[in-house]
């Protein structure tokens, strides 16, 4: 599947389409989904529907995108680059993880990795519009607080990977994979306090040891 090639159109009903296929999307997952329920949850007839998305998985990409560009602007947003990194991390690491273990995140998460074989461009286009988006933001925000002499880092991209994958620990594998169920607030802020203290003790300045004279 190539959507690049896919027009999609737009109309009067299109919001109403999206809003309808995130109901059927979420509740069936993608291969559940007929494009039959899709009209029915948005009050549509499948002309119309077919009137605006050439396939299931256009309309599909369509949703997430918008639902993860939406979420991913916010947490962008928490990037003041004047702020001092442990306040920028924190806030960060918090709105992301607040999307990623939200009933949407985890599900729309689901979705692309188990159609990443069939549909590869699925997964690729949630990373570009989430992930990856943030991952960029972040890495020029680490760069910015090398160049101020606040941060020590050698390996931008590494140091851009490593702080969300600190930010998931423990949570996000218990909550995709079943073991819990939901996570308080307070678990999310001792993890993400825990990320940011951890990063900031393998990255954060290090205080220059003068020699003692003889």
């Amino acid at each position: 599947m190539n959507t690049h090639n896919l027009v999609i159109r737009r109309g009067r009903k299109f919001d109403q389409v999206i809003d309808g296929a995130r109901d059927v999307f979420l509740r069936d997952g993608f291969e559940g989904a007929s494009v039959d329920d899709i009209a029915r949850a948005a009050g549509v007839s499948k002309a119309t529907l077919y009137s605006y998305f050439p396939d299931k998985a256009s309309l599909f990409m369509e949703m997430a995108t918008q639902e993860v560009q939406t979420h991913t602007q916010q947490m962008v947003q928490s990037v003041v680059p004047d702020d001092p990194p442990e306040k920028v991390l924190l806030r960060t690491g918090r709105g992301m993880m607040c999307f990623m273990l939200t009933d949407f995140g985890r599900r729309i998460f689901r979705i692309c990795v188990a159609e990443a074989d069939r549909f590869p461009e699925l997964g690729r286009r949630f990373y570009e519009m989430g992930p990856g988006y943030l991952r960029g933001q972040l890495r020029d925000y680490l760069e910015l607080c090398v160049s101020r002499g606040e941060l020590q880092i050698e390996d931008l991209d590494l140091a851009a990977d490593q702080f969300p994958e600190l930010c998931k620990a423990e949570l996000f594998p218990k909550l995709v994979f079943g073991v819990i169920e939901d996570v308080s607030e307070a678990e999310i802020d001792r993890v993400v306090h825990g990320a940011v203290h951890a990063f900031m003790t393998c990255y954060g300045r290090k205080p220059r040891v003068e020699k003692a004279r003889k």
